[in-house]
């Protein structure tokens, strides 16, 4: 449907959780997140920062009043459980305003709804309807999924915060940063040691295999896996995308572009880059990505 797109579930929890020195929602610009359900029902529980889509009397919608449509970077709808655009629901008729009246890129609709999401991620439902600036700036987020169910890529803070070990179930941990961590002390089936440097210096191929294999192993066990490095941008992230490599078989082109897409800060190290770009070439026969690339 033009103008329209669906959103996938860990699509809008990596949106949510996106974050430099500040969560990405401190910004007015990033997100506008319209609950189209009934009132009584956003009363009870809704996504986090949510704001309830406003109604006429007859019902249908209209545009908040501080929406910025034209501003805004992501505008996404949603109601109880909204699986195709072709059904004429509720977030399909929000989500077609929001279009008609100038949101500047496609209105996204959360495919299956709040009943799809809050059942993936319960830890994220809230009552909570006004956030001030200063609550928004001090939001802590979460890792970024990489793959549902398997991976998240984290910082430091994150692998080592226990509400977030519970939340998300995870029960392994590759630390790729040279501070030992508080949370596992010792190397095991639940902690991989990535001991290296981020510099053009250091050789972080040498932990790939075994990266993988840690990986591999909590996969046939269906656990949850977090890998994290001091900002999560660099070693964790060249740990991450040769895993996808690994695991999908993608080139280092896909394997980076998706990873991105989870967490758009990810910035491996250029000597961390040539080392994936070997990666590739071990695990695919050949060379398949030009790393010269100014995107790498």
């Amino acid at each position: 449907m033009v103008g329209l797109d669906l959103l996938e579930p860990t699509d809008l929890y990596n949106l949510l959780n996106q974050a430099t020195k500040y969560p990405f929602l401190s910004d007015p610009a990033y997100l506008l997140l319209l609950d189209a359900r009934k009132t009584d029902e956003y009363n009870e529980s809704h996504i986090v920062t949510a704001k309830k889509a406003p109604q006429n009397r007859d019902d249908s919608f209209k545009v908040p009043q501080d929406a910025e449509l034209e501003c805004k970077t992501h505008v996404i709808v949603y109601d109880g459980n909204t699986s195709s655009l072709k059904d004429k629901t509720p977030a399909v008729h929000c989500a077609e305003l929001m279009w008609r009246m100038g949101s500047r890129g496609p209105v996204k609709v959360l495919k299956g709804g709040y009943e799809a999401f809050s059942a993936m991620y319960p830890f994220l439902r809230t009552q909570k309807i006004i956030y001030m600036p200063r609550e928004l700036d001090c939001i802590e987020t979460l890792p970024t999924e990489i793959i549902p169910g398997l991976l998240h890529l984290g910082n430091w803070r994150q692998g080592n915060a226990a509400y977030i070990q519970k939340d998300l179930k995870i029960k392994g941990h590759i630390n790729c940063s040279m501070t030992p961590e508080t949370f596992y002390r010792e190397e095991g089936p639940s902690l991989l040691q990535v001991s290296v440097e981020d510099s053009v210096d250091a050789d972080i191929s040498n932990f790939f295999q075994a990266a993988c294999e840690f990986i591999d192993s909590h996969k046939e066990k269906k656990n949850v896996v977090l890998v994290f490095s001091d900002l999560g941008i660099s070693r964790s992230a060249a740990i991450a995308v040769a895993y996808l490599i690994h695991c999908n078989k993608w080139t280092l082109k896909e394997s980076y572009a998706h990873a991105l897409k989870c967490c758009v800060t990810i910035r491996p190290n250029r000597s961390f880059v040539e080392q994936l770009s070997k990666w590739e070439e071990k695990i695919l026969g050949e060379k398949r990505t030009d790393i010269s690339d100014p995107n790498y």
